[in-house]
């Protein structure tokens, strides 16, 4: 305002008129977001601290006088906001992956390659990307409608995340109206919260002081504070943010990724100062050993770097897979090590029946995490490390996340050390451990596996953790601790007795609210989010199954191809029987991704006359849904059958797929009298053959490409 500003600087409240109260509203909340901005992002601010509290100090006074523009600039979400008994759900609109990972030079090179090719671009054409570190805090995606910040969600399961709104609005780097008269009426913001090492730092002091716990490391205190039921808790945390990206965005006038950062910032949001253009993969390489050699000096925690193609058209061209975009990549940074005692090896039977080694160490602080326990994968890994209880080992987080054994410290071996013999038995059930033939290749497979199935605690355990974990039922307040209690327990031995458990309860002498862990409040949590879960889609159905092979990305492959749940166990089930010459099993071998051991694995499950009455007793309870949502319900080829043969000139085999499937269609490898349509490119062979004899639709390369851009 250009004037020392003080209390009689404005006109008296009570004689402001409700359009007066308003625009004045108006003119507080940009001049409020104006110093964020200059304050928060640019260290420049143009007011003192007391007149900053002066204009929020009016802005909640109008509000007072005038509450029905209590929520006309959003100010009021900053501060005071009320205790929330949990966090809400959100959907995202569109999903918030996460990224594959890269960690060394010839997997970035590959990453590269990768893109050229599936964009069929010659070597000659350069692939700009933008690059920026990779914070190690917590993401999250903030909806602005018409410039208004209206929502804030957490990652989750990438589908959907927890609704942190009232928290995330008093943190004031995040502003609350957008500026810019270009910005998309509908906008979701991704980013990543974060706490500096200073304010770590005197955090810790404050829990030290208190007596509470201390946190273990930032990321810890970010995702902490920002998950408080009571956002006044959140508020007096000093969180930060660093905008990185778009989720959804209505009518955006950008066609790289770096013209989007420009956006973001000039918007208001806070950007990472130490994003840069990269022209070739050598320029990656270099920015990444340039935020190598400052990592410890940046104030906050990275653990990799971000490398993301710059054109747009290119990134939608690309795609994504079932858990992260093709056109990004996480470079992760070199690992921190330590050294501690192996002070014993414990075995761990897995819902497969594997048996993995567990070192159990000596507890040390490894990049501000307490390791007690490490993964040596195997017992071939075992004995060709040389590895032994009582050795002092060297251990490392890979890419700052899961802790293994890199090898013993020779030097400091002594006589008491010991050889670890493993076992040939299962150590929880006694069955026989053994290590199976692979049926395609012959060789004699690393991992040793219990044969005793469901029968094994440990396996029927392990897969209960499978059944309710965030990809598959995803049942709030049935985790794996949870699910220990109540397996070891007998209240859960099995996936129908999950949503049996709210009525047996109701009989027990000593009910579930009477046991150690558990109140009234917390199983009536309990009990709604397991009745919630009751319907399902089938991909979660069938990957919650927990079917060896049958990951996420097959799951999904299964339910387009079948649509529900009857239709698909009637063709596994028919492709058991050897006596037919077998179609059903020709269409699952026709799957794109589905192959040889996922099939076979798919079988045996059907064989097994205990998986069978699991899967009838836990039918009696949910209802699996089918698939009605494909992608694009009014394209052409929506719901049809595809298949590709012969070379294509302006794109790859790779990229057509994907072209398809994101337009609803199945994508098989071979041609049958179930084949709708082949795309034909130069060279096909064996394939268009048959198509002509089955009188399958035939398309050249140039016809598919304008159907799809019709499309």
């Amino acid at each position: 305002m250009g004037v020392k500003l003080t209390a009689n600087t404005f006109k008296k409240v009570q004689d402001l008129s409700e359009v007066e109260a308003s625009e004045e509203l108006n003119w507080l909340a940009h001049e409020i977001e104006r110093h964020n901005i200059l304050y928060f992002n640019h260290d420049q601010p143009e007011i003192s601290d007391t007149d900053y509290d002066l204009l929020r100090q009016r802005s909640s006074i109008i509000e007072a006088y005038f509450p029905s523009l209590a929520s006309h600039n959003g100010q009021n979400l900053r501060v005071g906001a009320s205790c929330i008994s949990r966090f809400g759900k959100v959907k995202h609109s569109v999903p918030m992956l996460s990224l594959d990972n890269a960690f060394n030079e010839m997997e970035m090179y590959e990453f590269t390659d990768r893109i050229r090719r599936f964009l069929h671009l010659p070597d000659n054409e350069p692939i700009a990307f933008m690059a920026e570190p990779k914070i190690d805090g917590l993401s999250i995606s903030l909806r602005y409608e018409k410039g208004m910040f209206v929502r804030a969600a957490t990652r989750g399961d990438s589908l959907i995340g927890e609704d942190v709104t009232a928290n995330v609005a008093t943190i004031q780097e995040i502003p609350i109206r957008l500026i810019g008269d270009d910005i998309p009426k509908i906008i979701d913001i991704r980013g990543e919260i974060y706490i500096s090492h200073a304010d770590f730092s005197e955090i810790n002091k404050k829990q030290k002081k208190i007596g509470a716990k201390l946190f273990a490391n930032p990321r810890n205190a970010a995702a902490g504070s920002l998950r408080q039921l009571d956002a006044g808790v959140t508020a007096s945390r000093p969180l930060k943010f660093f905008a990185y990206g778009l989720g959804e965005a209505e009518s955006l006038s950008a066609d790289t990724q770096e013209l989007i950062n420009s956006n973001l910032a000039r918007w208001g949001l806070p950007t990472n100062p130490l994003v840069k253009r990269c022209d070739t993969a050598n320029a990656l390489v270099r920015y990444y050993d340039e935020i190598v050699q400052q990592r410890a000096l940046l104030g906050y925690d990275v653990d990799g770097v971000v490398y993301k193609v710059d054109r747009l058209d290119w990134q939608y061209r690309l795609g994504c897979s079932a858990r992260a975009p093709r056109w990004a990549i996480a470079y992760k940074l070199p690992s921190e090590q330590a050294i501690t005692l192996l002070q014993d090896i414990e075995i761990k039977v897995g819902r497969t029946g594997a048996l993995t080694p567990v070192a159990k160490l000596k507890p040390v602080t490894v990049g501000g995490v307490v390791i007690s326990n490490a993964t040596l994968h195997n017992e071939d890994e075992i004995i060709r490390k040389d590895i032994r209880i009582g050795d002092m080992v060297r251990i490392q987080r890979s890419g700052d996340v899961i802790p293994y054994i890199l090898g013993p410290i020779n030097r400091q071996r002594h006589g008491n050390s010991k050889l670890f013999v493993f076992p040939s038995v299962c150590p929880v059930c006694s069955s026989k451990a053994i290590r199976e033939i692979d049926t395609m290749t012959g060789k004699t497979e690393v991992v040793r596996r219990c044969s005793g199935g469901l029968i094994c605690p440990a396996q029927a355990k392990e897969r209960l953790k499978h059944f309710v974990s965030r990809n598959a039922f995803n049942i709030e307040g049935l985790g794996s601790k949870q699910i220990e209690l109540l397996f070891e327990n007998d209240w859960i031995k099995n996936p129908a007795e999950i949503f049996t458990l709210e009525q047996r309860n109701s009989t027990y002498i000593h009910p579930l609210e009477e046991q150690k862990g558990y109140g009234k409040l917390s199983v009536e949590k309990l009990f709604a989010a397991i009745r919630a879960r009751r319907t399902i889609s089938l991909e979660r159905f069938v990957y919650a199954l927990g079917i060896r092979y049958i990951g996420e990305t097959t799951a999904r492959s299964l339910s387009q191809t079948f649509n529900d749940w009857n239709t698909l166990r009637n063709v596994i089930e028919l492709a058991a029987d050897e006596n037919l010459d077998n179609e059903a099993y020709k269409d699952l071998v026709n799957i794109e991704g589905l192959g040889p051991s996922a099939i076979t694995s798919l079988i045996s499950f059907f064989k097994e006359a205990h998986n069978i009455k699991v899967l009838e007793d836990l039918l009696l309870h949910i209802n699996v849904e089918q698939v009605n949502d494909i992608q694009n319900s009014t394209s052409y080829i929506s719901g049809k059958t595809i298949a590709f043969t012969g070379t294509m000139d302006s794109l790859s085999r790779s990229e057509a797929k994907v072209q398809a499937i994101r337009l609803g269609a199945n994508v098989v490898n071979s041609i049958s009298k179930k084949t709708d349509c082949i795309v034909a490119g130069s060279s096909a062979g064996s394939k268009l053959t048959k198509a002509r004899e089955l009188g399958i639709t035939i398309l050249s390369e140039k016809e598919w490409i304008k159907l799809i851009n019709e499309n």
